[in-house]
């Protein structure tokens, strides 16, 4: 059987590009064994060491328990969809980067993924040099990544990520909506780095950003800074021409 997957001729990955003391970890969960082989050797080939599951249930004892740094998930699957099974990942493992592989071309099932917790995805067929990209970018964005934000402290208030509010002096002064919690959420996982408003919508709106006016972001961010201002300090700040990100006086408390 022919894989749908066109190698490169030649791919080379410097062994510094994203500055790692040790081969990065991904594991491939995809049915199909030409398809699974064809992804398996890109990524191997790239400088990548691969894990490999074949079904469901494979995949859920892997994906929960093995150490990676990103998964490669098919939505369909025997005994498993990928998209049902991406919640219980997301809860189990918040911060582990997943990209979705997947013969649909529906909108509605990619925003769906984007929605559930996926960090990208890619639509069958696909080159082994645009599937590489994305794997370099989303490894690239989620490197600093926090295990998990339970709140963020500025001069004068603090958020809350459990309760969903804003406490200005101990008390409780304005409750955060599931958008502004997730903007907050996206950038404090995220500390130093300006976010592109393209990706804060394909990732905290779950929306494909071509054609969309970012002004949505925008809106977002001043209705954000309105609840946050009552206690002093810039939590959300604008990096002219490139996007937003936290302030240098926040600071992330994990849990």
């Amino acid at each position: 059987m022919k894989s749908w997957i066109r190698l490169a001729p030649r791919l080379v990955r410097e062994p510094d590009r994203l500055s790692m003391d040790r081969p990065r970890t991904i594991c491939v969960v995809e049915d199909d064994p030409a398809i699974r082989r064809g992804l398996v050797d890109s990524l191997r080939f790239a400088g990548y060491s691969v894990l490999e599951c074949a079904d469901g249930d494979q995949a859920r004892r892997t994906l929960l328990t093995a150490d990676l740094d990103l998964v490669l998930l098919d939505v369909v699957l025997p005994r498993l969809d990928g998209l049902d099974f991406l919640p219980e990942l997301r809860t189990a493992r918040p911060t582990l980067p997943v990209i979705l592989v997947t013969a649909r071309g529906a909108e509605e099932d990619r925003v769906r993924g984007l929605r559930t917790g996926a960090d990208d995805y890619v639509v069958k067929p696909f080159s082994s040099t645009e599937l590489l990209a994305r794997v370099e970018a989303v490894l690239r964005r989620s490197a600093e990544r926090p295990t998990d934000v339970a709140a963020i402290d500025y001069p004068g208030g603090s958020v809350d990520f459990e309760r969903r509010e804003i406490r200005i002096c101990g008390e409780v002064a304005r409750q955060l909506t599931d958008t502004e919690l997730a903007l907050l959420r996206y950038l404090a996982s995220n500390p130093g780095r300006a976010v592109a408003r393209d990706e804060l919508l394909q990732r905290v709106w779950g929306i494909d950003p071509r054609g969309v006016d970012t002004r949505t972001i925008d809106m977002a961010v001043v209705r954000l800074r309105e609840k946050l201002t009552a206690g002093g300090g810039s939590v959300v700040v604008t990096v002219r021409g490139k996007g937003y990100m936290l302030g240098e006086a926040a600071e992330v408390r994990l849990r």
